[in-house]
């Protein structure tokens, strides 16, 4: 991990693979991880940890299958939110937006659980700056 600033916009800059997170610096054993993303991803579960989610530009919207049903959160850029573990959910942005998620290090973006995976996502528990 660098041990100088990393500017957000630069790291975003430096990548174009939708769906890919990008690891920008670690806090103990968690990630910080960057995101552009566009389209659906997949509804899917992390049966252990609580996945953060702040919204750098765009819109982020995630669909929730919660005990009292299904609903919809609208993240606008600035927002942030907090999927709480075990809660099954499918985030999407149809115009695209850029993220900052926060979650422990090793976390595979489909979580535990998931459906099948179409092409367009990357499933990885984070690539390296600049990989």
């Amino acid at each position: 991990m660098s041990n100088q600033p990393i500017p957000l916009a630069h790291a975003l800059a430096s990548f174009d693979a939708l769906w890919s997170p990008r690891v920008v610096t670690r806090v103990n054993d968690y990630d910080v991880r960057v995101a552009k993303v566009e389209g659906e991803h997949v509804w899917h579960v992390h049966e252990d940890t609580d996945e953060f989610f702040l919204v750098l530009d765009g819109t982020l919207r995630i669909a929730l299958r919660e005990p009292a049903g299904e609903r919809e959160v609208v993240l606008p850029r600035g927002a942030v939110f907090t999927v709480a573990r075990g809660v099954e959910h499918k985030p999407s942005a149809p115009s695209g937006a850029a993220i900052l998620m926060f979650e422990p290090a090793g976390t595979l973006t489909v979580g535990d659980r998931h459906e099948e995976i179409p092409d367009h996502l990357d499933v990885t528990t984070g690539h390296a700056l600049g990989g």
